[in-house]
């Protein structure tokens, strides 16, 4: 189920050292082939633009460059960027991480919209959970992002919001070793800093 006009813009500004420290926090490591050249920066990540991607690779995790959204599921429709987690399973799903700086979410009603920045408070960065498909002939490698209830850090901005995970519960999304539910949900008060980066039309 695709969701308009939520997450469909996210600032990479991850750096490679800050990368590889966290990973090596976490005992996750990094491939010994893969650099800064894996972990391109971005002001902005749209649909259907390229991201890098962390999946499972053997007993690790690598990164990949996807494409923000999956294909249209018909002729008339849209890329699917933001999937709705609840009630749903995905022990048989193709899961991975979307590291990011940031994301963004767009209020009013006038163009430009205002444009807020989120942050985790507590880390240097943050994992948003998602789901991948493995490039299918003609069709690039993709992902999209899954959605949960809004947090009371992003409810005054948007009635959803994309799945921000801490870093303790990375490989536990990627091995689906806990459930869904307990995953899958908003991070408590606080946890996102937020700020206007750009103010809307009035």
């Amino acid at each position: 189920m695709a969701e308009q006009w939520m997450c469909n813009d996210y600032e990479q500004h991850v750096k490679w050292r800050e990368y590889q420290d966290m990973m090596q926090a976490l005992a996750l490591g990094t491939p010994t082939d893969q650099s800064e050249r894996d972990l391109p920066q971005a002001d902005d990540i749209r649909i259907n633009d390229i991201g890098p991607v962390m999946r499972a690779a053997g007993n690790g995790i690598e990164l990949a460059p996807m494409r923000f959204g999956f294909p249209p599921s018909g002729p008339k429709g849209g890329p699917v960027f933001n999937f709705r987690s609840e009630g749903r399973r995905f022990d048989k799903s193709h899961r991975c991480l979307i590291p990011a700086s940031a994301f963004f979410e767009f209020t009013g009603s006038k163009y430009p919209k205002a444009k807020h920045r989120f942050t985790l408070t507590d880390a240097p960065f943050m994992a948003i959970a998602g789901l991948c498909r493995e490039r299918d002939g003609t069709e690039p490698a993709a992902f999209t992002m899954l959605t949960t209830a809004p947090g009371p850090d992003v409810a005054p901005y948007h009635n959803r919001q994309i799945v921000v995970l801490r870093p303790e519960d990375w490989s536990t999304w990627i091995d689906l070793s806990r459930p869904e539910s307990e995953l899958l949900r908003p991070l408590p008060a606080g946890a996102l800093s937020v700020e206007t980066v750009r103010a809307g039309a009035t």
